[in-house]
């Protein structure tokens, strides 16, 4: 068991140089990391191989099989709830997409950047504004093109960038998007110190962890005077307790990604999503898949129950998780530039 153990954690603390290794080439600790790889691998195979021989056959015939069935029941549910969630925890704090995309925005654009509060510096790229308003569309410089792209065609500027911990900007990855209201924050201070945007009109578009994060950054301050949140749902444990038919076996696994992304980031979770809502004060539109995850559609009627107005919401017909522009792109484009039409434009 020791050497199954130890195996794992090898295994786990080699995926992170594996993953930068395939996305831009080894350098450095990735060395180390890919040898723990290699001996988290020998290692279980030893302490598989170690129990196969020490297998116990002086008993019974039917109790040999029930007691092996139970051990592998068992094992089955300690990887499931626990080592499964763990390693979640682990991949989402040391791994994150190292690389800068091609730039496909339809409008001419320039390279930027910014810091956070904490002393990071942010990159990305900036369409200028044509109608004095400007949307920051999130996250990174990935999914968010095809709505930047959009918003481009009727006038406004839209910043896209990196995130913290990816691409070319600095800091430790959190794919659940703790603490990445920080860099929407800067985005946004970006944005009101660009002569050809009014600070008033400013907004933002965010895709599933992008979205909760709009959802934070908006909640804190009324800077944001109209967000769209696509695909959000949960980002800790704490909105797995808050949204609506949560199971205990839900509370169990996610309380252990939970609990294993606040060791490895040194952070505490971030407050659930549905306390968060009623915070914002500019408008809102919650948007989410008729096919997408299986949390989006109750977690966005519940943050739409708990919104102020104005709030709107719209469940995509045919849609899969963040999938809008795919399955109702003339019917996505038409409501999302209406909505910020109405509450950046509009006086």
């Amino acid at each position: 068991m020791i050497a199954l153990f130890a195996g794992y954690f090898g295994v786990l603390g080699g995926i992170e140089a594996l993953h930068y290794t395939r996305e831009v080439g080894p350098s450095g600790d990735d060395y180390t990391g890919i040898l723990s790889l290699l001996a988290g691998l020998v290692l279980l195979g030893v302490g598989g191989l170690t129990l196969w021989r020490s297998r116990r056959r002086d008993d019974r015939l039917w109790w040999r099989y029930v007691r092996r069935a139970l051990i592998g029941v068992g094992a089955v549910v300690v990887a499931g709830v626990f080592l499964f969630p763990f390693s979640i925890g682990y991949i989402v704090t040391h791994a994150s997409r190292a690389t800068v995309p091609a730039a496909d925005l339809g409008a001419p654009f320039e390279e930027v950047e910014f810091t956070t509060n904490d002393g990071l510096r942010l990159k990305g790229w900036y369409i200028r504004s044509r109608n004095g308003a400007a949307v920051i569309s999130f996250p990174g410089r990935a999914s968010s093109q095809k709505r930047a792209k959009l918003l481009a065609r009727h006038g406004y500027g839209v910043l896209v960038f990196d995130r913290r911990g990816e691409g070319e900007s600095e800091g430790d990855p959190n794919l659940f998007g703790w603490e990445g209201e920080r860099d929407v924050h800067a985005a946004v201070e970006f944005l009101r110190n660009r002569p050809e945007v009014d600070p008033d009109r400013i907004g933002g578009i965010g895709l599933s962890v992008g979205g909760e994060m709009m959802i934070e950054a908006a909640a804190e301050s009324d800077a944001l005077r109209a967000i769209v949140s696509e695909g959000a749902s949960a980002r800790s444990v704490r909105d797995i307790v808050a949204n609506p038919g949560t199971t205990w076996s839900d509370v169990l696994g996610n309380g252990v990604a939970t609990l294993a992304t606040s060791l490895f980031s040194n952070a505490l979770p971030p407050a659930d999503l549905e306390s968060l809502v009623p915070k914002i004060s500019g408008a809102v539109l919650f948007v989410y898949g008729e096919n997408g995850q299986p949390a989006e559609e109750p977690a966005n009627r519940a943050f739409y129950a708990v919104a102020h107005e104005p709030r709107e919401l719209w469940e995509v017909p045919g849609s899969g998780h963040i999938g809008g522009t795919e399955a109702r792109p003339r019917e996505y484009e038409q409501r999302v530039v209406a909505f910020f039409d109405r509450y950046l434009l509009e006086d």
